[in-house]
C-alpha cells in the first residue's frame, strides 16, 4: 500500500505558508494605508471605506479590515461602534493630549527603570545617546531619541510599558514634530545632555532622580509645544 503526504489539516498543523501569505498582505496593507494617513490625501476625520480600500489595494476586505485594527492600535485610525474606522487627528492637539500621558507615565517607568536595569539595558540607552549626539538628519536625531526613551521602558521589564510608549510616541508623527523643534539653536546638544544625565540617575539606581528629571525632561517637551 503506498503512503501519501500527510497534509496539514490531517495532520492538526496550521496551514504555515497561508498564514505568512495573509500576515504579509496585512503588513502591505498597513503600510500603504499608514502612508496615506502621514503623508498622503487622508486628512483627519475621513472615513476610511473597508471596500474602497480593497478595491484600491486590490486585496480582501479582510485584510484591510485587520489592517485597520493594527492602526487603530497604534493611534492612527480610530473606530466608532456602527460606524467603521476614520483617520485619526495627528495634529499639535493630539501630539499634546500624548505629551500629557507621557508626562505622568514616564517619570513613573524611569523610577522602576533605575531599580530594574541590566547591563543591556544600559547598553541600549549609551547606543541611543550616541546615536543621537552624532546624527546628522532630523529623522536620525528623532529615531535616536525616541530610542533612549523607548530603552528606559523596556528596562521597566514589563512588556505593557512598551506598548504604552509605543503608543503615546508614534514615529511617523514624531519625525515631523522633531524635524521643526530641531531647528531650535542647541536643542539636540540640549536633549543628548539631558538624556546623559538621566542615563547616569538609571546607571547609578538612583530612582527618585530619576523620576524627577524624566519629568522635567518631558515637561519641557509639553512646554514647548503649548506656545
Amino acid at each position: 500500500m503506498s503512503t501519501t503526504a500527510t497534509s496539514s489539516a490531517d495532520s492538526g498543523e496550521a496551514p504555515r505558508a497561508r498564514a505568512l501569505r495573509v500576515r504579509s498582505v496585512v503588513g502591505l496593507a498597513y503600510d500603504e494605508i499608514r502612508m496615506m494617513i502621514v503623508d498622503g490625501p487622508l486628512a483627519p476625520g475621513a472615513r476610511l471605506g473597508q471596500g474602497e480600500l480593497a478595491d484600491q489595494l486590490g486585496i480582501s476586505r479582510g485584510s484591510v479590515r485587520e489592517a485597520l485594527r493594527r492602526l487603530a492600535g497604534d493611534g492612527f485610525v480610530e473606530f466608532e461602534v456602527n460606524r467603521g474606522f476614520f483617520v485619526a487627528d495627528l495634529g499639535l492637539d493630539a501630539v499634546l493630549e500624548r505629551l500629557e500621558a507621557r508626562l505622568l507615565f514616564e517619570p513613573a517607568v524611569a523610577r522602576l527603570a533605575a531599580s530594574r536595569r541590566t547591563q543591556d539595558d544600559l547598553a541600549a540607552m549609551r547606543a541611543a545617546i550616541d546615536a543621537e549626539e552624532s546624527a546628522e538628519t532630523p529623522h536620525e536625531v528623532h529615531d535616536a531619541s525616541r530610542a533612549f526613551h523607548r530603552a528606559i521602558a523596556t528596562a521597566g521589564h514589563n512588556d505593557a510599558f512598551v506598548r504604552i510608549f509605543d503608543s503615546l510616541w508614534i514615529p511617523d508623527v514624531g519625525r515631523r514634530l522633531l524635524a521643526r523643534r530641531r531647528t531650535a539653536a542647541g536643542w539636540q546638544h540640549d536633549d543628548v545632555a539631558e538624556h546623559r544625565e538621566l542615563y547616569g540617575a538609571v546607571e547609578r539606581r538612583q530612582d527618585r532622580r530619576a523620576e524627577e528629571l524624566m519629568r522635567e525632561h518631558v515637561a519641557s517637551a509639553v512646554r514647548h509645544w503649548s506656545h
